[in-house]
């Protein structure tokens, strides 16, 4: 089972990170830190599976990950997993992305976040895979978030939603007491 996903820059800044098991929050940054320097003073011409750190489980668990340009992509599982499954699971995210991104970079993972989630999530759910077929995999976010509905029309939809409100008048005076306010006509919209 995955117990953690995390993709990180070349300077350990995060910019991904998905736990599927609970950790206290100043345990979950121990954790990127300490993997971070695990994967960082390696090599890159030795394996790309380590056992994971003392934070994380120890030689139980194991940090399986690979190395693009400035990301890390890191996957924490447990022994139950392949270590060759879970490297053509990266590859397969990382193609997933590239498709959907067109040449995916680091700033594609900062300013489309919704996307790399909802991306993550058709990949694996609760630690657990749920797709490996990349061509599924695009056809679902491109079905869930395309302009005709999905995530990025939400805004409209609730701009129009909120155009065909039917709100009740809108008071004209306000008296309070002594007090008597006018309120100027506003128009919606």
């Amino acid at each position: 089972m995955i117990k953690a996903i995390l993709i990180f820059n070349n300077h350990g800044k995060p910019r991904l990170i998905r736990f599927y098991q609970y950790f206290a929050e100043d345990m979950q940054q121990q954790i990127i830190r300490e993997t971070f320097h695990l994967v960082s003073k390696r090599d890159d011409n030795v394996c790309n599976f380590l056992e994971g750190g003392s934070l994380i489980g120890g030689s139980d668990y194991k940090l399986i990950y690979r190395h693009y340009a400035t990301l890390y992509f890191v996957f924490c599982v447990d022994s139950s997993e392949s270590e060759l499954g879970i490297l053509d699971l990266i590859q397969v995210f990382v193609e997933t992305l590239d498709k959907c991104f067109e040449n995916v970079c680091e700033l594609d993972l900062i300013f489309h976040m919704d996307k790399v989630h909802y991306i993550l999530q058709e990949v694996v759910m609760g630690g657990m895979v749920l797709e490996t077929n990349m061509n599924e995999i695009v056809a679902q976010v491109e079905n869930k978030i395309s302009p005709s509905g999905g995530l990025s029309a939400a805004p409209a939809r609730a701009v129009s939603a909120v155009k065909n409100m039917n709100l009740p008048e809108i008071p004209r005076n306000i008296n309070i007491g002594d007090i008597n306010i006018k309120v100027p006509s506003l128009s919606p919209f």
